[in-house]
C-alpha cells in the first residue's frame, strides 16, 4: 500500500508592528513641535492668514488711520519674513530628517514582511506539490482498481459462459 506525505502544518513566528506608533514613541517633544510647526506652516490656512496679516500690515500703515510704525518699504516687515525664513527652513528640514528615518524604518519592515510572504509561498508550493504526488498516487491506484475490476469481470463472464455451455 502507498503511504502519502504531507509537509508540516506551517505555523507564523512573526509578530505585527505599526511603524507609525513605534516612530511616534520615540519621539520628544521638540520633535513633535517641530513636525507640528511644519504641518502648521505647510497648511493653505497659513498661507491665507499670513497674507491677510500683511496686507492689513501694509493698508495700514499707507493710509496712516494709526502712527507709522512701519512706513513705506516696510523694513520691518521684511525684518519680520526673514526671521520667519530663518527659523522655519531649520525646522522643515528636522521634520524632513525625521522623516527619512521613518521611511527608512517603514522600507526594513516592508523588506522583513516581503522576507515572510516568500517563506509562506515557499511552504505553500511545498504543500501544493505534496498534494500533487498525493494525487498522483491516488490517481494510480484508481487506475490499477479499475483494470483489476476490469479483468475480473471479464474473467468471471468468460466462466458464467463456460458455466452456461456445460
Amino acid at each position: 500500500m502507498f503511504e502519502l506525505h504531507f509537509p508540516e502544518r506551517f505555523t507564523h513566528k512573526h509578530k505585527v508592528r505599526n511603524v507609525n506608533e513605534v516612530f511616534e514613541e520615540q519621539m520628544t517633544f521638540g520633535q513633535r513641535a517641530s513636525d507640528w510647526i511644519v504641518r502648521t506652516i505647510g497648511s493653505w490656512k497659513f498661507i491665507i492668514v499670513q497674507s491677510s496679516i500683511f496686507i492689513l500690515w501694509a493698508i495700514l500703515n499707507v493710509v496712516a488711520w494709526v502712527s507709522h510704525w512701519d512706513p513705506y518699504p516696510f523694513i520691518l516687515m521684511n525684518l519680520v519674513l526673514s526671521l520667519q525664513a530663518a527659523y522655519t527652513a531649520p525646522v522643515i528640514m528636522m521634520s524632513q530628517n525625521r522623516q527619512e528615518k521613518k521611511d527608512r524604518l517603514q522600507v526594513h519592515n516592508d523588506y522583513q514582511i516581503n522576507q515572510k510572504a516568500e517563506e509562506e509561498i515557499r511552504v505553500i508550493i511545498e504543500h501544493f506539490e505534496a498534494q500533487n504526488q498525493a494525487l498522483s498516487i491516488i490517481h494510480k491506484m484508481i487506475l490499477n482498481l479499475q483494470t483489476h475490476v476490469v479483468n475480473n469481470s471479464a474473467s468471471s463472464k468468460e466462466s458464467d459462459d463456460k458455466n452456461e455451455e456445460l
